[in-house]
């Protein structure tokens, strides 16, 4: 397709050149055409290396290029609203890594320069989009485990490098904002509604500051949500989901690879040990190609991109009430 979307990529950050920009090599809809770091060697050693034609040693240069109509922004937390709000400015649409903002204030402050710009500006949830989740939500909807009412989570991995942008909590560091905002969404994805208060525990380290094991509670009006997250646990990610007359594991929820399928256990509960179990196989696919082909088509379109600004805001409410609760030790609002 010769009517592909000129991406640019507003830094070097591992995630980007390690997952995000192969795979949207690999779109129908999505090509990268420039890629910018604060030095200028680096920037055309990472082009060179993936095959980028324009390599600048700035990110005020990328967005002044007028071929690039996205952009990526994969940089640390504290820098996802600025430098979204300037790639907007610059007539850019965003698609930017989760979470995309520090708190709902922020997030808001970004509405607003949606509203100005008139550019999409997305949040990079990747799982919302990959065909494991889709059907989840599928099967969900046809009443086969019967009403949702019980979804349970966990997601840790070990880091404890303090130099580390993650264990670091002026730059957003942290569980929570993370790895557990991805159980958050989920939740909130699959009841399809908000959940009215939260409850959260955090446990810091003593010398990073940062929450290194979360759990929370989410009271929706149709069930309950409860996860725990932490960056220094053996890794390990699971989501369960459940009603009356059934339940749905989905085995690597988050971290789906791309290099083998999938799958999602259906289980009918009519025995222990496992019995009543179908197994869904899924092939092979890469869900960071299908995020940025969602995203280019969408701007292609004129459609609704998958993960919205409004929807960002809603996830941040959430994450935002956990911290709150954790200080309060009280139940909190979004």
């Amino acid at each position: 397709m010769s009517n592909k979307v000129r991406w640019g990529i507003l830094s070097t950050a591992a995630i980007g050149v390690k997952k995000v920009i192969p795979a949207m090599q690999k779109g129908e809809w999505s090509e990268v055409t420039a890629i910018a770091s604060r030095d200028q060697r680096r920037a055309q050693k990472t082009a060179g290396a993936l095959g980028i034609a324009n390599a600048y040693g700035s990110y005020e240069e990328l967005l002044g290029d007028s071929q690039v109509e996205a952009i990526y922004n994969p940089l640390p937390n504290h820098l996802h609203v600025p430098w979204t709000i300037k790639a907007a400015e610059a007539g850019k649409h965003v698609l930017c890594e989760k979470p995309l903002s520090m708190t709902v204030g922020e997030a808001k402050k970004l509405l607003a320069v949606q509203e100005r710009t008139r550019v999409k500006i997305g949040e990079a949830f990747m799982v919302r989009t990959h065909p494991q989740w889709l059907r989840t939500r599928q099967v969900i909807a046809s009443g086969r485990i019967g009403p949702l009412r019980s979804v349970l989570g966990f997601f840790s991995y070990f880091n404890s490098d303090p130099k580390n942008i993650r264990n670091i909590p002026e730059c957003g560091g942290g569980a929570l904002m993370d790895i557990g905002c991805y159980p958050v969404t989920a939740s909130r994805f699959m009841f399809g509604e908000e959940p009215s208060r939260v409850l959260g525990l955090m446990d810091r380290d003593p010398q990073m500051k940062v929450d290194r094991l979360t759990s929370a509670i989410l009271d929706f009006p149709s069930g309950q949500s409860t996860f725990t997250c932490s960056t220094q646990l053996v890794p390990y990610q699971r989501m369960h989901f459940l009603g009356p007359r059934g339940r749905i594991e989905i085995e690597i929820p988050f971290n789906a690879p791309n290099d083998r399928p999938t799958r999602i256990l259906i289980d009918d509960g009519q025995d222990i040990f496992g019995g009543g179990i179908t197994t869904e196989t899924f092939p092979t696919c890469d869900q960071y190609t299908i995020q940025g082909d969602l995203f280019s088509r969408a701007l292609r379109e004129g459609s609704e991109i998958p993960v919205s600004l409004g929807d960002a805001a809603k996830n941040m409410a959430v994450i935002e009430a956990i911290f709150r609760s954790a200080a309060s030790g009280q139940w909190e609002m979004p």
